[in-house]
């Protein structure tokens, strides 16, 4: 992967990254006003309605995606984007399935 490759991959990293925070804020807000005018409903309480927080599904998904830059960094030059693409989307996709088996676990507990 030359210098270009890799410098655009970071840069939609970091605006997905914001992308993602904004989204998450907004997503916050529109609850939290919806929750002061009590029009609480059983879409609400669906949407948190969970123990484990969303939070920790996301920090687990971007956690393991540092993870696959790093472990991209242990192999050649001539491989390393592919390794480092590829293990993005496993260990993103490992995050995913431990978050829902904890959120499974949650409800069935």
């Amino acid at each position: 992967m030359t210098g270009f490759d890799e410098s655009v991959m970071v840069v939609l990293v970091v605006f997905g990254s914001i992308l993602l925070f904004v989204k998450i804020l907004v997503d916050s807000k529109i609850r939290s006003k919806l929750i002061d005018k009590g029009m609480v409903d059983e879409n609400i309480k669906y949407l948190s309605g969970t123990n484990v927080p969303a939070s920790l599904k996301w920090g687990m998904v971007l956690t393991s995606m540092g993870l696959a830059f790093f472990i991209g960094l242990i192999f050649p030059e001539e491989i390393r984007g592919e390794v480092t693409f590829g293990s993005m989307f496993i260990l993103g996709g490992i995050a995913l399935i431990i978050y829902y088996l904890m959120v499974h676990k949650k409800q069935t507990d």
